[in-house]
């Protein structure tokens, strides 16, 4: 592994590393909106990969075990860590279904990643007992400790569990990371991972971890009870951006949670939900480019998870009661300095994506990407902003091989990645894996290393090589 360069970061110092991180990937947003070089591309879905980025895959060696498990671009090598089965710090077994992951803290060359555990079972807290929400669950974080010199894991310790269907989420300005529940219940029984069981408190929220320690495990009330996905702070307002994925064909949410306090989400605030002026139904029959005005609906009870019929959308029917628009099962959420992105996995007429920028100082929406075909783009996840320009997007399809793309400042699309996993045996593990979604994307400050998830059997791998501006 080639050394990084060394980094000796305050935490003032690593505030202002984190923007200019923002602020590298938000000098793409112009490029990235109809407002530059998709305006020409307006009217119509992307038909094909454009953009060659970065060359042909190829099968790489993982560094740290020696098998193929990935196919990159020339010139890339990567290594795994964190797998599922291993043992943590406190002697917990580090737990499967790797989802969404940030990066909260770099001090130095050592580097803080907190990953989310998407487990939907009532088999038990993973975390100590300061660290659990409810003792019946057992979704929930785990901090890991990477050294960018060496390229290699320092340690991982469990820092939240008890939550339950820990999807995606999202770090905040101030080196924590939001961590958020897709599944919505009351207390008492339920059925979870094909099972019956009785739990002790109501799920649904968001909880935050910091970079140290453990969580509070104190759900954010404030944000709402939903089947959360992904949460973005924007930096110049400390607004949180929420994403909501309803998977059974209804219709899913965007939402915007005003703080009292920036940095301290347990005091509460107002939670509201987009309406696109005009537009009641953006799932189908959207156009690339079409600049869409925003207003925003209040949700006066964001503790209310179900509607009067007992469906898990509480929130949505307070929303839709006040014109709020509807999406397709919404994804992955990032802020730049001046635009916030999200995914719709499978919305569009095409039924398989859309990109979508929101831009908070003019209150605009614009669809940058839609593809028109699943060859093209399939159920699109989570992203992040990269520091050369464009977006890093894992994909969670049904077919039977997963990659991670890159859309371009002048949105072209190309394949970075392909999940190549089959295992016999190695690390305790035997199967093909190669339709495992990835998950948890997200760089180093300096952009040399890129961070990634592979949602089972469960490890999370770091990627660097010969990166190029103007791709990702």
């Amino acid at each position: 592994m080639t050394a990084l360069t060394a980094m000796s970061l305050t935490d003032h110092e690593l505030t202002r590393a984190r923007r200019r991180f923002l602020k590298a990937g938000a000098a793409t947003a112009l490029a990235l909106s109809p407002l530059g070089q998709l305006l020409a591309k307006a009217g119509g879905p992307h038909s094909g990969p454009s953009h060659p980025g970065y060359g042909r895959l190829r099968p790489v060696r993982d560094l740290t075990t020696g098998l193929p498990l990935l196919r990159l671009p020339e010139g890339f090598s990567y290594l795994s860590f964190g797998w599922a089965g291993e043992e943590m710090a406190g002697g917990a077994v580090c737990p499967d279904a790797h989802d969404g992951m940030g990066l909260v803290r770099a001090e130095g060359e050592v580097l803080t990643l907190v990953r989310n555990h998407e487990i939907v079972t009532g088999a038990g807290s993973f975390a100590p007992a300061s660290a659990t929400y409810d003792t019946r669950c057992a979704g929930g974080t785990v901090t890991l400790r990477f050294d960018a010199g060496a390229g290699r894991l320092l340690d991982m310790r469990p820092s939240l569990s008890g939550t339950l269907q820990n999807c995606a989420g999202g770090v905040t300005p101030w080196g924590s990371w939001l961590s958020c529940e897709e599944f919505v219940s009351d207390p008492g029984p339920v059925r979870l991972g094909g099972g019956e069981h009785t739990l002790a408190r109501a799920h649904g929220y968001v909880f935050e971890v910091p970079a140290e320690g453990l969580s509070r495990a104190e759900p954010i009330v404030g944000m709402g009870r939903m089947r959360h996905e992904a949460a973005t702070v924007y930096p110049r307002t400390g607004e949180v951006y929420l994403t909501e994925d309803q998977e059974s064909g209804g219709a899913s949410g965007f939402y915007r949670f005003i703080p009292k306090v920036r940095d301290d989400f347990l005091r509460g605030g107002r939670l509201q939900m987009l309406k696109a002026v005009g537009e009641p139904d953006l799932r189908t029959g959207q156009l690339v480019g079409r600049r869409l005005k925003v207003e925003w609906v209040e949700i006066e009870d964001p503790d209310r998870g179900f509607d009067s019929d007992g469906r898990p959308i509480g929130l949505q029917a307070q929303g839709y009661a006040g014109g709020a628009s509807k999406f397709s099962r919404l994804e992955g959420c990032i802020a730049g300095d001046e635009v916030v992105y999200f995914v719709s996995t499978n919305g569009g007429d095409a039924a398989c994506g859309q990109v979508w920028a929101y831009y908070p100082e003019r209150a605009e929406l614009v669809l940058i990407f839609e593809p028109s075909d699943p060859a093209v783009l399939d159920y699109p996840d989570n992203i992040v902003l990269s520091p050369r320009g464009g977006l890093v997007i894992c994909q969670d399809s049904k077919g039977p091989r997963q990659h991670l793309y890159g859309l371009t400042a002048g949105g072209e699309l190309f394949v970075f990645a392909r999940n190549d996993v089959v295992l016999d045996g190695a690390m305790g593990f035997s199967g093909d894996y190669r339709g495992q979604e990835w998950a948890g994307c997200c760089f180093s400050p300096d952009g040399k290393w890129l961070f990634a998830n592979v949602y089972r059997p469960g490890f999370s791998v770091a990627i660097t090589g010969p990166w190029k501006q103007g791709l990702i």
